[in-house]
Parts: structure tokens; sequence; C-alpha cells
């Protein structure tokens, strides 16, 4: 008869190689999107722009819901008079267009009535405010995707409802320009949502394929035509960079950084919040003549449409980005008046410029600011404040509209020489506005650095979360953490028993250990230790046990709906859904995989 100690040794490696075994023959059999991914590769589009000035407003996370129809009210009563006062160049909207979920949001489904709701809502959008419709960009985020079995499904009612779908955008991957006099700002919209539409919860991080990924890398390789100077490179879609996993490591990152030198995104909301960027170096030019420029991009989270109400308005100037978040006042009336908001477009916050430190560079002597505003401006005026000064106002520089070009750009001129340092944070810089009522506004006070300096704002620990946590290797040391941790637990108390039976010297030496002990601590002790040590020797509860555990590894955890209620059952093991296709007999496996930690995760997880 087997001894407890070699029960033990044995379980460990049959457990070992069913484990091994599991994610062995878990590997995915077939990458592809079921369905197609459009017709075309890339879809691009060209709009020309007014000199070298250009202004796009963002939002994200709209959520909009049967249940919750002032979501989609509130697009009317508030970013319609907004976008009417802005006046952008582009309107992008990066992902969760509606919430699909039921009613106590315990389900996700897709709902014809909300994307209705959503189309309705943006042609009242076109309707009052004025902007050209073929001038708005929508992309689809994992909400958009619950339930969604492929790209051209029945329940597929992005491709029928968005924006981009009635324009004839029908590609994963949408390349905008803007045109100006000396500069190109391109954007890229890239739909990286799972190919089958899992059902939430395990439907969180972005998946781009690799057939998508080379065609944003042939995108981008298709504008080094022209001189890096002249173009500026903007990635568009919901999720953060390592919130997309992919199957080679660091690919994703590998074409960002190829060109790419902002990740604009969304997924992540306000009550998470609402300071989320980073700028993802990589190494700098080591010519001496080449001025010292960042070869890296930044990486900026807008909070959500859903509770914030937020908007970002992304201005260019001559290739420096800066950005303006606003969060709209919830008004209920469509002529209500858009408050007035100043965004200065140069010189750039030094907390997140683009325009990193340069060595013998000529400094821009000019000072520019977009002002948008339904009342007539009277007065536009710059103040620089000298932090090592209290906050002394150093020089008032007046700015005046640009009348040579319809849009409410000001400038002023200053000797930016004089504000050379070696902190990027002494000098702020303030941009007050007067209107013919009387009324003053003023910008929110913003350091800067004439030189190019970056300022390093504090992280916090959500930013390392979103930003600095590989998701997908963390998933994998979890899960074998708990494996490890799991052997020990069903291990340990064989061997325990071994000795406590077989070797009378332990039992000596243990007692006054556990006698010394605390009352309180040897209760709880006993009392696991009772459990352990009898649970070990009921040799069918431990049996019992490592076959549960086994089952884990290689048995389906349940079975259920993993996209449409009127598709096929499908079954999800611990390397996520295994799936078969709608067209083929192809079985698709490791979908939602590592998505489906989520099921663990609480309830404010599951609104992303």
């Amino acid at each position: 008869m087997a001894s407890p100690i070699s029960s033990a040794i044995f379980f460990f490696f049959s457990f070992s190689f069913a484990f091994v075994l599991s994610w062995s023959t878990s590997i995915e059999m077939e990458n592809k999107v079921v369905g197609g991914e459009g017709a075309e590769p890339v879809a691009r589009e060209s709009f020309p722009i007014d000199g070298d000035v250009a202004w796009v407003v963002q939002v994200s996370d709209l959520h909009l819901s049967t249940y919750h129809p002032d979501r989609a009210d509130d697009l009317v009563h508030l970013l319609a008079p907004a976008l009417r006062a802005i006046r952008p160049s582009l309107l992008v909207i990066t992902g969760d267009i509606t919430d699909a979920k039921n009613k106590r949001r315990t389900t996700t489904r897709q709902d014809i009535s909300e994307w209705i709701q959503y189309s309705n809502s943006m042609e009242a959008i076109v309707k009052y405010s004025g902007i050209d419709k073929r001038r708005i960009f929508d992309i689809r985020g994992n909400h958009d995707k619950y339930g969604v079995p492929y790209v051209g499904h029945e329940l597929d009612f992005f491709s029928t409802y968005s924006v981009s779908s009635q324009l004839g955008r029908l590609s994963t991957v949408q390349s905008i320009s803007l045109v100006g006099d000396d500069r190109k700002y391109l954007f890229i919209g890239i739909d990286d949502t799972l190919s089958i539409g899992i059902r939430g919860p395990s439907n969180l991080f972005g998946h781009p394929t690799e057939k998508r990924m080379a065609v944003v890398e042939s995108e981008l390789q298709y504008w080094d035509i022209y001189p890096s100077e002249s173009v500026t490179k903007y990635y568009l879609g919901t999720f953060q960079c390592l919130l997309q996993l992919h199957l080679k490591k660091d690919s994703v990152m590998k074409v960002y950084l190829q060109g790419n030198q902002f990740h604009i995104c969304g997924h992540l909301h306000g009550n998470f919040s609402r300071q989320l960027w980073r700028l993802h170096p990589s190494k700098l030019s080591s010519d001496v003549l080449v001025p010292r420029k960042a070869k890296g991009f930044w990486e900026w989270e807008l909070g959500d449409w859903k509770e914030s109400r937020l908007i970002r308005i992304l201005s260019i100037d001559g290739g420096v980005v800066s950005f303006h978040d606003i969060e709209l006042p919830r008004k209920h009336d469509v002529q209500d008046e858009f408050q007035t908001t100043i965004v200065i477009t140069y010189p750039a916050d030094s907390r997140n410029m683009n325009n990193m430190e340069q060595n013998n560079q000529s400094f821009r002597n000019d000072i520019n600011a977009l002002v948008f505003s339904t009342q007539q401006i009277i007065n536009v005026t710059a103040k620089v404040f000298d932090s090592f000064r209290d906050y002394k106002i150093v020089e008032e520089v007046p700015l005046q509209l640009i009348s040579a070009v319809d849009k409410p750009l000001f400038h002023g001129k200053w000797n930016a020489e004089s504000y050379r340092s070696a902190s990027a944070t002494r000098y702020l810089l303030q941009v007050s506005v007067m209107d013919y009522q009387g009324k003053e506004t003023k910008s929110n006070l913003r350091p800067f650095s004439v030189e190019g300096k970056l300022a390093h704002d504090a992280s916090t620990w959500l930013a390392y979360l979103v930003f600095q946590v590989e998701w997908q290797s963390l998933y994998m040391v979890l899960l074998w953490s708990n494996f490890s941790f799991l052997v020990v637990f069903l291990c340990l108390p064989k061997v325990l028993n071994y000795l406590m039976e077989r070797n009378a010297s332990y039992q000596k030496w243990a007692t006054p250990h556990v006698i010394s002990l605390p009352i309180k601590w040897r209760q709880s002790l006993f009392v696991l230790f009772w459990f352990l040590m009898e649970g070990s020797r009921n040799r069918i509860l431990w049996f019992s046990m490592v076959m549960y555990l086994l089952c884990l590894l290689n048995l389906p955890w349940f079975w259920g709906y993993a996209t449409s209620e009127n598709e096929n059952i499908a079954a999800m093991y611990l390397s996520g859904w295994r799936v078969q296709s709608l067209d083929s007999h192809a079985i698709l496996d490791k979908l939602g995989n590592p998505d489906m930690m989520e099921t663990e995760a609480p309830e404010w997880a599951s609104g992303f």
C-alpha cells in the first residue's frame, strides 16, 4: 500500500503533467476573423485645413442604454452646442458606443434600440452643430462587440448604425489625414476588439490580430515618404496599449514605436481616473548633429461620457500637440450657450509635451491660443508667472485674432529666450479672455519649457496598473501561483501526517512550539491543522479533491452561450472559451484569455 508521502509525490508529478497538457492542447488552431475584416485593408480619407493649426474633439465610452435615455439626450443637448462653438476638424468617438447590458446589468447582449438611439442622436448632432457628417469617426469598443458572433452577423449593429459604416468605412483600420499648408496630421483608427464577440465579463481587453497590426504598420510606412518633421501621427483606439493582448509579446508596442507619436484612447472611465497619460520612450538619437527628439509616443486616456460627460479638445499647432478636457454641465436645452473655453496651443504643457528637448534649436517666439465662445471676444491676454518668485506676473502679452483665417486663433509675440530655465515647471502660462459683456474667463495655470524640458509628474498606483503592468504576463504569474499553492495545500498535510505518525522526535519538537503560542492562535491553528490532517487521512476525500483540481485543469468549467443565445453552446476552459466557428468546422480556442480574470473582479470593473 502506498505511503502518504509517495501519494503526494505521485500527485505532484501527475498534476504538473496535466497542467502542461491542458495548455499545450489549447493552442489556438486558427487565428482569423470569422466573416472577414472588410473588403479593403485600410480606408483612407483626407480633409484640408486652413493653415497648420487644427483641433479635434474626442468623446469616449458613451454607453447609450435603453434604461438611461439621458445619455443619448445629453449628446444632443450638450455635445451639439459644444461642437457648434468649437467647430472641430474631426469628431472621434473611441469605443463603447452602447452599454449592451440588461436593466440589472447581469447579462450582456446587443440591443437594437440602443443603436437606433445612437443613430438618431448623431443625426441630431449633425443638424444642430453644423458639423460635416464625413468628419465624424466612430470606433468599435468591447461593449459594441458583446454577443456578436462575427462582423456582418445580424447582431452586428455597429456595421449598420455607426456613422463610419453609413459612410462606407467598412475596414477595421481607418486612416484619416488633415492636410495643412506645410504639415499633415495622420489619425489611424483600429478596431482591436475580439474577432468573435464573447459576451461579458470575458471580454475586457483588446485583441489586435497579426493581420490588423500588419495593416497599421504598412500604413505608417506609407506615410514615411514624407519628411518626418512634416507628419504628426496619432493612433485612435478603445484600449490602452498594455490592455491590448497579442500573440507575439511586444509586437503592438513595436508597431507604435515605429512612428506613431500619440495613442488616444478611452475604455477606463472618469471614476477610475481622469489623469491617465504616459510617455512610452525609446532610445534617443545618438547623432549630435540631429536635434534630440524623443523616439517614443504619448498615451492619453480620456474619461467617459457615461457618467462624467467629458469631452477632449485636442489641438495641433505645427506638430505641437496639446489637449484640454471639459466636463459639460448637464443642461436640457439645446439652445443653451457653450461656456467660453481656452486651449493654449503653443507653448505646450511641459507635463505632457511632445516637442522634447533639442540641442542648438531656435525658439518659437509665439504664443497661440484657441478661444471658443458664443460671445464676441474683445480682449485676450497671456500672463507669465514665475514660481520661483511667489508666482508673480513677470510679463503680460496681448494676443490678437488672426483675421487671415476663419478660426478663433489668437496670436502674440514674446521673447522666448528670456524664459530659459533648468526647471521644466518654473514658468507658468495663463490666458485670460474678456467678452463684450465684461465676463472674464481664465485658463488653468500650466507649466511650460521653451527648451523642451519634460516635467515628471508623480505617478499614481492607478497609472502604474494601467501603463506599467503587462496583464497578459501577470495572468500567467497568478495562474502558476495558484497552481503552486493548491499543490502545496494538498501535499503538505500528507507530508506532515507522515512525519507525525512515523517520527516521534518531530512530535516532541512541534508540541512545545504549538503550546507556546497564544490561546487564540492555538485555537485557529488547531481548526486549520485538524481540517488539513483529517482531510489528508481520508483517502476518498483527498483523492476527490485531486480529481476536482485535475478536472479544473482539463475539463470545461461550464457551458453557455458565449455569443448569441441563438447560436451554439460553447465551453469555457481554464485556457479560455472554445467556440466553433459558424461558417466552418474549425474550433477556436483560448478566446477571452485572459479577459476571463474579470469573472472574479469587483462590480466596478464590469463597466469597462
